[in-house]
């Protein structure tokens, strides 16, 4: 049988779908909506700088421009439909996928506690009956609240306090949930106290190979085609050869096949997809050409080299960059139009002046800021002021850099 090959516009339609960004953006953003569209996206990376919006809020309200953060606070705190934990980095996650994530949170103890007890945090693990008695007796806590009278540095992940660094353990092994944030600080509970039995209890926990099986499948689900490393980067709590070996399983069953997708700059790349994909309703549809800015942690765009390969779009954040090196800015949005990232633009949030500031905008290499275009980008800047919480836009001089 010949092997499936997708030109990159199939790909790129596909990819787009899987991400929710294909079709225009509209809809309700609130309750089961607001769950149904972070289940479809899988979870959303959660981030503290706030330039325009935080990351996540950016994420929901570029797929449903109603969205509000107070709407995703309610799902979040009130109605226990999402939980926090990691992926490749914190994440909100639906609650229905909380026993799946019993086999991180095993390997995160292992993990961590060898790691972190050979990184400066001593005596954290002597920390653990005393900050779990506090949150007992006293209720949720924030890491403000534990080890009083215990050294305090910079505040820096890296400069925790022993009693700090007891919290986080116990949060990614499983003992304590998350169960909001203030401002952007985690308050922590007893998981006990804050989710059923039934799906807490490490006893009714998924077995192994039916939690590699949800992963890997789940993953290529949002992924629509991927290589067995993609698969296991994606919630990044499967190895490479627990997803090597599933694809290996799968394709042997009929469930999988392998396709080559060819990318922005016309070299093929094996991936593995499910055999149905050939008549994929996503291949007749094309992406909506709404112009929008994307968060540079989008789940479309988290990773890096993927997007390099499919869109040729070449990205890298530069918060960590010295503002003398910087190619571009410290914060920089993407901008997706159709099925192209066409721009990236550098703007911030000032609310004590209750103006969005443009302060540059790039095109990408071939592509031309028409008339047409300009009024669609900033038609999108006006909608992102309700988002920013903002009324007035303002362009820098000189704001554009085309060439």
């Amino acid at each position: 049988m010949n092997r499936l090959v997708l030109d990159n516009a199939q790909a790129r339609r596909i990819f787009l779908d899987r991400h929710a960004l294909s079709e225009a953006p509209q809809g309700d953003a609130r309750g089961p909506a607001l769950l149904g569209l972070i289940e479809r996206l899988g979870f959303v990376q959660l981030d503290s700088i706030n330039t325009l919006a935080r990351a996540h809020d950016l994420i929901l309200f570029s797929r449903r421009p109603r969205y509000r953060p107070k709407a995703l606070k309610t799902l979040y705190e009130k109605d226990r439909a999402l939980f926090e934990h990691w992926t490749h980095d914190a994440a909100v996650i639906p609650m229905g996928y909380y026993p799946y994530w019993h086999l991180r949170r095993q390997r995160d103890a292992d993990r961590l506690r060898e790691r972190w007890r050979d990184w400066r945090r001593d005596g954290f693990e002597a920390r653990f009956q005393t900050v779990l008695d506090q949150i007992r007796d006293h209720g949720p806590v924030s890491s403000s609240e534990v080890g009083t009278g215990e050294a305090r540095g910079s505040g820096g992940w890296w400069d925790w306090h022993p009693s700090k660094t007891a919290l986080e353990y116990l949060w990614r092994s499983g003992a304590l949930c998350v169960v909001g944030r203030e401002g952007f600080q985690k308050r922590y509970d007893l998981t006990e106290r804050v989710l059923e039995q039934s799906v807490c209890d490490p006893a009714r926990a998924p077995d192994h190979r039916t939690t590699v099986n949800w992963c890997c499948s789940g993953a290529l689900d949002r992924l629509g085609f991927a290589t067995p490393g993609e698969l296991a980067a994606f919630w990044d709590h499967v190895t490479m050869t627990e997803a090597k070996a599933w694809c290996t399983s799968e394709q042997a069953a009929g469930r999988l096949q392998p396709v080559t997708i060819i990318g922005a700059d016309g070299t093929p790349r094996d991936s593995f997809a499910r055999p149905e994909i050939a008549a994929d309703p996503a291949l007749e549809i094309a992406p909506t050409k709404r112009l929008r800015v994307l968060s540079p942690f989008d789940p479309a765009l988290r990773d890096r080299k993927r997007a390099e390969r499919l869109f040729g779009f070449d990205y890298r954040i530069e918060v960590f960059v010295p503002a003398a090196k910087r190619t571009y800015g410290y914060y920089v949005f993407p901008v997706l139009e159709g099925d192209r990232l066409v721009a990236r633009v550098d703007m911030k949030a000032f609310r004590d002046r209750d103006t969005l500031q443009v302060r540059a905008l790039w095109p990408e290499p071939r592509v031309r800021w028409s008339k047409g275009r300009a009024a669609a980008f900033e038609a999108e800047v006006q909608r992102l002021t309700k988002l920013a919480g903002v009324s007035q836009v303002a362009f820098d001089n000189g704001w554009l850099r085309a060439d």
